[in-house]
Parts: structure tokens; sequence; C-alpha cells
């Protein structure tokens, strides 16, 4: 049995989840709605304030999946009840970011500045010019757009510049040693 498949996931006060006859999850909360396909070789149950899934056989493929499944119906209960964080920092010499409206606007070394829309579910906060912060109730809409956000200048090694997450370890390079 998958250690993680056979956990059940409880339901939080304020939260409403409903499974259509497709194996469509769907899950309702203070902060939002989210709606996942659940594989239909997955059986998902809803009984006495607990969500469990259970799998057909114990096939390879069924136990990847029960696994997954599992996780992304957590994730989405985790969501919609409180949302999901990812920070990053910028280092270097002139690089910053504000926030105009709903553009992220970030000076990051290049000749021209590098301006990021939020997304519908995306909500950026920039308490200091040196920090970003990305939220949202899809934890994987809001990871790939921290990893977007990453990717316009990430770190390099020898000093260290460019944006990084939080809990990020650079790994640092020795420069040239100059020696005649």
């Amino acid at each position: 049995m998958s250690r993680i498949g056979r956990m059940p996931i409880t339901i939080p006060a304020g939260v409403n989840v409903e499974v259509t006859e497709h194996n469509v999850v769907s899950v309702k909360g203070p902060k939002g709605r989210l709606e996942a396909p659940i594989n239909p070789e997955i059986s998902v149950k809803i009984e006495d304030g607990t969500i469990s899934l259970t799998r057909p056989t114990d096939s390879p493929k069924h136990r990847s999946l029960h696994g997954l499944s599992r996780t992304l119906v957590n994730n989405m209960v985790l969501g919609v009840n409180e949302e999901f964080k990812k920070e990053l920092d910028i280092n270097g010499v002139g690089y910053r970011a504000t926030k105009e409206g709903k553009k992220l606007v970030m000076n990051l070394g290049y000749s021209h500045q590098v301006i990021v829309e939020e997304t519908d579910g995306i909500t950026i906060d920039v308490p200091t010019p040196n920090k970003i912060i990305i939220s949202g109730i899809n934890k994987q809409e809001v990871g790939q757009f921290a990893a977007d956000i990453r990717k316009k200048r990430p770190p390099e090694p020898y000093k260290g510049k460019g944006i990084k997450y939080v809990n990020e370890v650079i790994r640092r390079k020795e420069g040239k040693t100059g020696a005649k």
C-alpha cells in the first residue's frame, strides 16, 4: 500500500468537496474554488469529514497513481483554505523590484526593465525592493510563476547576483587567481 496514498485527508471547516461521476474532484473554500480530474481507476470516497482514495490493484501504474491522486486532492484542500506562497530574493547592486498596479517591474542589470503581469489566481507582493512574494491557491501555478520570474535572471555562481528562492543555496565558485 502507498504510504502517502492511504493517508486520509481531513476536510477543514468551511471547505466543501464534491466528486462528479467522471471522477472530477471539486473543492470550494474561503480563498476560492479548484477542480481537477482524477484518474477513473482511482476511487475517491468522502465520508465523516475525510477523503480517502483507493486503488483497484497493486500494479506499478496504480501504485504511482494512488500517491499522486491523493497529493493533488490534498493540495487543492490546502490551497482553498490557506494560500501557497513562494518567496524570492533579489541580490545585486542596483537590482530591485517594485509593484505598479498589477505589474511587477524589475531592474535586473539589463538595459531595460523586466515587466511581469499578475495572472488570474496569482498575487504578487513586494514588501521590500529586494523581496518578492508570490501567492495563490493553486500550488502548481504558484511554483511555475515563481520559476518564470527566477528565469529572468538566475543567480550566477561567482558573486551570487540574480533572483533566487529564499531557502535556495547557491554553490559559489572561486574566481580567477591572477597569479603571474
